[in-house]
């Protein structure tokens, strides 16, 4: 155990100052140039910008790490189960409905709500699947219910944006891409980021043991059915902050979580703070291409998370595979 500790920390230290740097270079450089700029610039915009994608890239990472768990699927992600079809739904009829000063908030509300809508249906239509104890079976289970769910958001969003006038058309579509241009969530997000942290480091000893199977976690006194509704719940809340913030991004949740566990192992103790740490430093980074490699046009994040995100999962595939 001491080991162990020795070794998480000798890898989460390095890694949390690699974050920082990140953070510090997403403050520093923008469309004008690294370290140019005013302060209300640097502090007011920049700094809520690169805290926001941390934010979101650590909640992603950390739920498709839940997921992976939950599912005992190394290729699950965090939008499985459908939970960001409610939260897009949700955020474009906002925005299809709320008056212009509103815009804003409306869409992040309408995002939340949504995907909370598509949390509540997954847990009432998948109840069966959560207190069945064969692993595989219920994991089957939840990821057609979640793909039946996210079947049917997809339908609503394609109405909607049939509908939608041409002035709020663009918005969508950007918003659906990923958007973190709209920084005002960036404090709940990073409050989010925490607690689910804190959830997941507190319970990664029996997220281990479950790892194995539910049988053998119930041999060992783990509470197997609200371990893993809690998981579940926690990995959909944890999904739903990060798309009412920045829209639908991509890759983040499916990549980082498998990339890490083929360098550092499946030890839950050492994964889950990694990856939370590892998801936040790779879309503040992504944001800053998005940001500068074409400036002044700003690209929408998720373009770079599925361009950088493609190449390097294909490539894991197939060191996984050999």
């Amino acid at each position: 155990m001491r080991n162990g500790s020795q070794r998480a920390w000798l890898i989460l230290v390095p890694m949390a100052a690699l974050a920082a740097l990140a953070l510090g270079l997403a403050v520093a450089c923008g469309s004008t140039g690294c370290f140019s700029g005013s302060a209300d610039i640097l502090w007011a915009l920049r700094l809520p910008r690169a805290l926001s994608a941390f934010a979101v890239g650590g909640l992603l990472a950390l739920a498709g790490a839940l997921m992976q768990v939950l599912l005992r699927n190394p290729l699950a992600d965090p939008y499985v189960l459908g939970v960001s079809g409610g939260a897009a739904a949700g955020a474009m009829t906002a925005m299809l409905l709320a008056p212009a000063a509103l815009l804003a908030w409306s869409a992040h509300l309408g995002a939340l709500a949504g995907a909370l809508l598509a949390t509540g249906l997954l847990f009432g239509l998948a109840r069966g699947a959560l207190l069945h104890l064969s692993g595989s079976i219920s994991g089957i289970r939840l990821i057609l219910t979640g793909v039946m769910i996210a079947a049917g958001f997809g339908a609503c969003m394609t109405l909607i944006l049939t509908l939608a006038p041409d002035a709020r058309l663009r918005g969508m579509i950007f918003w659906l891409m990923g958007d973190l241009e709209n920084n005002l969530l960036y404090a709940p997000a990073c409050i989010a980021l925490l607690l689910a942290l804190v959830w997941a480091w507190s319970n990664a000893a029996q997220l281990n043991v479950l790892a194995h199977g539910d049988a053998a976690a119930q041999l060992l006194g783990v509470p197997v059915l609200r371990l893993r509704a809690v998981t579940l719940l926690v990995a959909s809340v944890a999904t739903a902050a990060a798309v009412a913030v920045a829209g639908t991004i991509g890759f983040v949740g499916l990549v980082v979580p498998h990339a890490l566990r083929l360098l550092l192992g499946n030890d839950q103790r050492l994964l889950l703070p990694a990856c939370a740490l590892g998801g936040g430093m790779a879309l503040v980074l992504a944001d800053l291409l998005a940001r500068t490699v074409v400036a002044p046009t700003q690209l929408p994040v998720g373009v770079i998370t599925a361009l950088i995100g493609v190449p390097v999962f294909l490539f894991l595939l197939q060191r996984g595979r050999a």
